[in-house]
């Protein structure tokens, strides 16, 4: 491959970059949950991450949780939103009650992946979807702005705290898809250096 039609690719990769913001729909939101960011804090040692990727586009919402050391078994977990100030106090659940379907109950440890398509009334809570606005569309756009300005949190209750063991209020990511972009950009400029050297 000519070094001309390497850069010609770098290029173009850089020009997709700068004019991709109609295509950059995913926003990773990530979550490290403790017992100490229970309000009120608890005393588990129990450590957790959570991870939700929003994908605006197609109305979905993929969530992804590691958890261990906790000192109850799991009961429930779910998200809540919005809380009147970021990063602090309580509020009810926006998702899907009384769990997460198929999220790991009775255990002390565990992990979980799920994709969930939120233009269904099933992946909310109905109180949530009637509080903002009355359609999933709009109870999507509040929980995406929960989100966004962390107002937003992952609870995992157990058994030994049936308010919540761990949880963590949910801080934005960088957009996935610029992610993937500025790997392509920088897998197309190795390319090019090594075919010049």
């Amino acid at each position: 491959m000519s070094k001309f039609l390497l850069q010609s690719l770098a290029a173009a990769a850089l020009v997709a970059l700068v004019s991709m913001p109609a295509q950059a729909h995913l926003v990773t939101y990530y979550a490290t949950l403790t017992g100490a960011a229970e309000d009120p804090p608890n005393l588990s040692p129990a450590t957790g991450m959570a991870a939700v990727v929003i994908d605006d586009e197609n109305s979905t919402m993929r969530v992804i949780a590691n958890f261990s050391g906790l000192l109850g078994t799991v009961t429930v977990a779910h998200i809540h939103c919005c809380t009147a100030v970021a990063g602090v106090g309580n509020v009810g659940t926006a998702t899907m009650i009384p769990s997460f379907p198929g999220f790991p109950a009775g255990v002390l440890s565990g992990s979980y992946d799920q994709t969930f398509d939120m233009s269904l009334g099933s992946s909310w809570r109905p109180g949530f979807v009637t509080a903002n606005g009355g359609t999933t569309a709009t109870a999507f756009s509040a929980l995406m702005l929960g989100l966004d300005n962390g107002k937003a949190y992952f609870n995992l209750h157990s058994a030994a705290f049936p308010g919540g063991e761990i949880r963590g209020f949910f801080a934005v990511s960088e957009p996935g898809s610029l992610t993937l972009a500025a790997a392509a950009l920088g897998l197309a400029g190795a390319t090019l250096r090594r075919r010049s050297a």
